[in-house]
């Protein structure tokens, strides 16, 4: 099973969701594949002529894919066969498709599952690699580390050294230890903290 080449285009016929997606092949142009996950259908580019193709077989795969890519082709389906039809393009109107047996269907389905699944895993490993990359170059994280180097801690916790120039508070007599700076009116009584 071979990874699908892509890229994926969406197309609408009717109520249903469509994933089409082109794949080299045997003929010169790869082969277009359609599905809904259920059903599976697929065309030759560049094999035979294509419907109402009054141009080259090897234009005529670009200009499907440069169809697709502007949202300019339109499906449609019909008992065992669906067409894929280019809007603006008068001189290559339409690519027949051909309804896969459920087989050779389950096959691309699951081809197509994992393909896609490869691709979002390495796209994630990539965005990953990125988004390292440029939070280790960020200027606003660079300059917040150095910073840091020169700014004085603000944490009141950390223990000064015995050479501090700011001087250690006396506790006054009667002065809250909960509450610093209010005098409780009574005397105080009980074991005494202080060194006399």
């Amino acid at each position: 099973m071979a990874e699908p080449a892509g890229p994926f285009y969406l197309l609408q016929a009717g109520p249903g969701r469509y994933l089409c997606y082109c794949r080299p092949g045997p003929g010169p142009g790869g082969t277009v594949y359609v599905t809904d996950a259920l059903e599976v259908w697929a065309g030759e580019l560049g094999g035979g002529p294509a419907l109402d193709c009054r141009c080259p077989p090897e234009e005529h795969g670009a200009k499907l894919r440069e169809a697709l890519g502007r949202g300019a082709a339109a499906l449609s389906l019909g008992e065992g066969k669906a067409t894929l039809q280019l809007r603006e393009e008068a001189r290559c109107s339409a690519l027949e498709l051909f309804k896969l047996p459920i087989a050779e269907a389950r096959s691309q389905v699951q081809a197509l599952v994992f393909g896609m699944a490869g691709r979002v895993e390495s796209l994630e490993r990539r965005l990953e690699a990125v988004e390292t990359l440029t939070s280790s170059y960020s200027p606003e994280k660079n300059v917040a580390r150095s910073q840091q180097l020169f700014l004085p801690d603000p944490s009141p916790r950390k223990s000064r050294g015995a050479g501090s120039a700011l001087p250690a508070k006396r506790k006054i007599p009667g002065e809250s230890l909960i509450n610093p700076g209010f005098k409780s009116k009574k005397a105080p009584s009980g074991v005494a903290f202080e060194d006399s």
